[in-house]
């Protein structure tokens, strides 16, 4: 990742056309910061909540294109290393057809677990217009409330990235034991 500190000279000085690739990779904080410049008058707050808006879908399509076309292209060996052999693919295929959008609006919301979760939508081949309705859905609300927090706290942005990553990073271990005991409890209901 680029530093902050260059990643805020490089969006100043370039505008909104820097703005757009980054923001697909490095979403939340790039919009913190954008938004931050905007209010510093250098770009206007709704172009800076349109493009981090579409940036995300983009980089979400991203995330389900490779589950969806990139499986195919991976090793035998490695898909059975992860455990995507035919059954398990054909249950997350009814997953995502039943759950689909709940699963995408829990990922999208966590953070944590979202790019797992775009890849498995992509791996289950979920109806593509859903997925990116739903996506589109779930990030207006995401981007808007990041787009509020740095256009009047953007200025902690060092901060606020720190927070990001340990709030990331505490909800990850919460989802984690989450599912740990979900699965000993599911395994010991049938087992």
């Amino acid at each position: 990742m680029i530093g902050l500190e260059t990643l805020t000279a490089l969006m100043a000085k370039h505008g909104l056309a820097v703005i757009a690739p980054i923001a697909v990779l490095e979403g939340p904080i790039v919009t913190v910061i954008a938004a931050w410049l905007a209010s510093q008058n250098l770009f206007s707050v709704w172009s800076v909540s349109i493009i981090v808006i579409l940036a995300d879908v983009v980089g979400d399509v991203g995330l389900y294109s490779l589950g969806r076309w990139g499986l195919n292209r991976m090793p035998k060996r490695w898909r059975d290393k992860l455990g995507l052999n035919r059954a398990r693919l054909v249950s997350a295929g009814r997953h995502f057809q039943n759950k689909g959008v709940k699963t995408l609006l829990f990922g999208k919301w966590t953070h944590s677990a979202g790019a797992p979760v775009l890849v498995a939508a992509g791996i289950a081949r979920m109806n593509i217009w859903l997925f990116t309705l739903t996506n589109l859905i779930a990030t207006i609300p995401k981007s808007l409330a990041f787009v509020a927090l740095g256009y009047w706290l953007g200025s902690y942005y060092g901060k606020i990235d720190s927070w990001l990553t340990k709030g990331s990073l505490i909800l990850l271990v919460l989802i984690l034991f989450g599912a740990t005991i979900w699965f000993f409890r599911r395994k010991r209901q049938h087992g």
